[in-house]
């Protein structure tokens, strides 16, 4: 394994990597009682003339006069020898005939009514990663968020002190920058909406806004934080930022005094950061194992879910049920749960059985994607709300602790202590496959004051 970085190529691919039948509606018993007629060769009714009559009669009589043990015996032996133990009057051998369908159910008026159901195809999904990336000195960190993948189909990286592009669309890899010894490693990344601007947050405490196309540094943001930005999240020119000093800070990228709002509600490290589609509310996970959910609005918090046993990274707005919120717990936790964000309610909760390390949810199917840790180091595929298992994708011999999700919502990158990249299509086959994505035009940050 590389301990730096090749310069030929920083990525470099590895070696591979029932029948449904329309039952007529059948009428209750009240309405049409079903017969059964037994079967009258199997009856001895002189015997059942004599049960019903005299021999209930006869056996009271018999243990009245019997008076020792030995005539007592010899009655139940005689009994036996002339089959008088039985209790059954009547008996049923046959089984019932099979109803004779006299109409096909094609004809039945109840066809006009029961339309047969159109079967949805299950979805294949591939069990082998797509394509594997060399990605070496990657900090295996359970708390940073070094990976990344922006709207302009670029993927962001952080390997060290180090920060690469490798862009999906043409195979090509680049270095954006690599920090000062004094400020690094690369703790954090985040895409802007428009997938071409780059936060990047450091150890040191800070934090560095770069455009992409030009390759160059646009502002730094300081005075933050006391330690490590170790989450970032952006909504719209708002950068959030997460600190290990408990901090949460709105950061305004357009005007020179950048703190805008501060959030208080963490005593240890922030290692999630997630705003909702609206981008009214952000969802935060802490060491402490809390869960807070913010108004943006007030900056309050709205709930404090504190659930969750060990530290809560990962995090997942769910797109297609508003106020639905997944959080996942470290390696004492191991769970999944569901919060409705209107109510404050904990929905459900599902043991994984290894430590969640991140969360997505995909656009185009009622469906979750989880990353896990030790023992097996697998993304796992659940379906939404049974939570029941998809599929398991395994690759990574290290916990897979970053995921990002491209664009088109098809296909999922993941990155793990391993040092490697893998690129896994598992939530279908993109709508515009064969039509080819217009390029973003570059438009960084206009009214961005570059400060250093």
């Amino acid at each position: 394994m590389d301990s730096g970085i090749n310069t030929s190529s920083h990525f470099k691919p590895q070696a591979r990597c029932p029948l449904q039948r329309n039952f007529l509606p059948k009428k209750t018993s009240k309405e049409n009682p079903e017969r059964f007629i037994p079967n009258r060769s199997a009856m001895d009714f002189d015997y059942a003339h004599f049960q019903l009559t005299e021999g209930r009669n006869v056996k009271d009589e018999a243990t009245k006069v019997s008076s020792s043990p030995s005539r007592e015996a010899y009655r139940k032996q005689l009994a036996e020898t002339m089959n008088l133990n039985r209790t059954r009057i009547l008996a049923f051998r046959n089984k019932p005939q099979t109803p004779v369908q006299l109409l096909p159910r094609e004809h039945s008026v109840y066809s006009l009514y029961q339309q047969p159901k159109s079967v949805k195809p299950r979805r294949y999904i591939p069990q082998n990663c797509e394509r594997a990336l060399d990605a070496p000195d990657i900090v295996d960190d359970f708390y940073l968020n070094l990976l990344d993948w922006g709207s302009a189909n670029v993927v962001a990286i952080a390997l060290g002190r180090s920060v690469y592009l490798w862009d999906a669309s043409s195979g090509s890899v680049s270095e954006l920058v690599t920090v000062d010894e004094d400020m690094g490693p690369v703790t954090s990344i985040n895409w802007a909406q428009d997938g071409l601007n780059l936060a990047v947050g450091l150890d040191n405490s800070e934090v560095q806004l770069w455009d992409s196309v030009a390759s160059r540094k646009v502002r730094t943001l300081k005075d933050g934080h006391q330690s490590r930005v170790g989450s970032l999240a952006w909504n719209s020119h708002i950068l959030t930022t997460g600190g290990m000093d408990g901090k949460i800070i709105d950061n305004d990228v357009r005007v020179r005094s950048h703190v805008v709002k501060t959030y208080r509600g963490h005593t240890l490290e922030v290692c999630g950061l997630k705003w909702s589609e609206s981008g009214q509310h952000l969802a935060s996970g802490g060491n402490e194992n809390v869960v807070n959910v913010w108004d943006c609005s007030t900056g309050r918090s709205l709930h404090r879910f504190q659930e969750h046993t060990s530290a809560v990274k990962a995090l997942a707005w769910c797109p297609f049920q508003s106020g639905l919120l997944a959080t996942g717990g470290g390696g004492e936790d191991r769970t999944i749960k569901f919060w409705n964000t209107r109510t404050g309610a904990c929905l459900n909760s599902v043991d994984t059985g290894s430590q969640v390390c991140s969360l997505i949810w995909s656009n185009k199917e009622r469906e979750l994607l989880s990353s896990h840790g030790f023992t097996q180091n697998q993304l796992t595929l659940w379906k939404y709300p049974s939570m029941v298992k998809m599929a398991e994708l395994n690759g990574h011999t290290s916990r897979v602790l970053y995921m990002s999700q491209s664009p088109d919502g098809c296909t999922v990158a993941s990155a793990a202590g391993d040092e490697t990249l893998r690129l896994w299509n598992v939530f279908g086959i993109p709508e515009d496959a064969k039509k080819a994505a217009p390029k973003a035009v570059p438009q960084p940050f206009s009214n961005v004051n570059r400060i250093r």
